[in-house]
């Protein structure tokens, strides 16, 4: 099946905002995970991602996962009575979603490193120090940050560029990348 080339374009634009989304989710992950480190905690600084990169793809990936879940539930009007319940339906459903990605995240990180980056024993309701209610609670909370205010934004950001501008920035993050992937792998 060919496809014309205006829905061609059309779904390269979709690719290139949804990378660019990605790619800035991952960095803004990265930066809450350090801020985390250094000053919530006073652990000191480390690299929080699997990468050598400022950026933590699985917030990448679970940005792009809520998205695709629950933007149209978020746009919905759902109410008990006269009480909306829609942002309560959208927090749980982040809970769930990210709880979700982290746990299999910590599985496949175990897979191919022998561990992952975290050990939630020391919270209450953990399950194998890989997932926790309070993360959990607080990804639900960061989320709704991300989908009713960051994503709106950048969503408005992406609208103004240009699409020359759009293919561009998102092909150099896409090969810097790659570039770290396979420095991270293969080097």
């Amino acid at each position: 099946m060919k496809l014309n080339v205006p829905m061609k374009l059309n779904i390269q634009k979709k690719l290139s905002e949804y990378f660019l989304y990605f790619m800035l989710y991952s960095i803004i992950g990265w930066i809450y995970e350090v801020f985390l480190e250094v000053f919530v905690y006073r652990w000191g600084f480390s690299n929080r991602g699997v990468l050598f990169g400022p950026y933590c793809i699985v917030y990448g990936v679970g940005a792009i996962v809520l998205i695709l879940c629950l933007w149209k539930l978020k746009e919905k009007r759902i109410c008990i009575g006269k009480i909306p319940v829609t942002p309560l339906l959208v927090f749980i459903g982040i809970v769930l979603i990210t709880t979700a990605i982290e746990l299999a995240a910590s599985y496949i990180m175990e897979s191919t490193h022998g561990e992952w980056l975290w050990d939630y024993r020391r919270f209450a309701f953990n399950f194998e120090g890989r997932i926790a209610l309070n993360p959990s609670i607080r990804f639900g909370i960061g989320g709704m940050v991300f989908l009713y205010v960051l994503q709106p934004l950048f969503k408005k950001l992406t609208a103004k560029m240009s699409d020359r501008t759009l293919y561009t920035v998102s092909l150099i993050l896409f090969i810097l990348l790659i570039a770290d992937v396979i420095f991270t792998f293969c080097l």
